[in-house]
């Protein structure tokens, strides 16, 4: 079974660094958040050295990575330091692996076969399905999901793609969107920071602009640096109280858990936002 998530999680994006993470991770829990991802990007991190530095420091959160590279982290590697993290801490690490976007690996071909072959390396390394979650956008990706793991990880959806992804599933599965939040009330500085982070790269990417053109989204709105509604469809922002409604319609779509990513200008410390999104989140029940 996999590890408990809670409704609302803390997601942590590398461009803060290590050091400021793990401080960040170890408030995240004091605040009450159910899990804390740990962003990973391309970067090789198969020895997982992150992620047990967090579960050494914290007592309760768990740790869920988002998401380990499959091309740049070998699979035999990652169980191996799988084995060892969940020998110190068996019920509170959640493995998330994906294949990323294909721009960023000039060996990138035939993605679903890697997830195949990479799926069972892990199955033979010990890393049971149901201690793992694939980033899933597409349906191939999900329904390998649905077989495969835990469930899927989605990475800057909305809460249609999340009805989706339900279905895809079934009911049974783990579904944990991602969620990019701005919390300021000024829509002029919130869409300047969502902007800088959508467009460098993700407007370019095309498993993400597929995504978002089957969604409803047309060429327009993904032109230069991204249309108002499309803004502030994938990173709302606001107060607090209409942040949190944004994760309560994932949670209504069919969503199990929301990792919430707060942006900040040029990476400022985000847990401000997230002190103030926790005590939102504490006065809402969540079902």
């Amino acid at each position: 079974m996999a590890p408990e998530l809670g409704k609302i999680g803390a997601w942590l994006n590398p461009a803060h660094g290590d050091e400021a993470r793990l401080k960040y991770a170890v408030e995240a829990e004091t605040l009450g958040y159910g899990t804390v991802w740990l962003g990973v990007g391309v970067t090789p991190v198969a020895g997982l050295d992150l992620v047990e530095r967090v579960l050494d420091a914290t007592e309760s959160i768990t740790v869920a990575t988002a998401i380990v590279n499959m091309w740049t982290n070998p699979a035999t590697e990652v169980a191996r330091s799988y084995r060892r993290v969940v020998a110190r801490h068996p019920d509170r690490f959640l493995l998330g692996v994906g294949i990323g976007h294909p721009e960023s690996i000039t060996s990138y071909q035939r993605p679903m076969d890697k997830m195949v072959e990479y799926l069972g390396q892990l199955d033979e390394g010990g890393v049971p399905a149901d201690r793992r979650v694939l980033a899933a956008l597409g349906p191939k990706a999900l329904a390998l999901a649905e077989a495969r793991a835990a469930g899927s990880h989605p990475y800057l959806t909305v809460p249609e793609h999340t009805r989706r992804a339900r279905r895809a599933l079934g009911p049974a599965r783990l579904l944990a969107p991602e969620q990019t939040v701005v919390v300021d009330p000024d829509p002029v500085i919130a869409r300047r920071i969502a902007r800088h982070f959508l467009t460098n790269p993700y407007l370019s990417l095309r498993n993400y602009v597929n995504n978002l053109l089957s969604l409803g989204f047309i060429e327009a709105d993904l032109a230069e640096d991204g249309s108002d509604r499309l803004v502030d469809a994938l990173v709302p922002h606001g107060t607090p109280e209409s942040i949190l409604a944004r994760s309560v319609e994932h949670l209504a779509a069919g969503a199990d858990h929301v990792g919430v990513q707060v942006l900040t200008d040029g990476w400022a410390d985000p847990m401000p936002g997230y002190r103030a999104l926790a005590e939102v989140v504490r006065e809402t029940p969540l079902t």
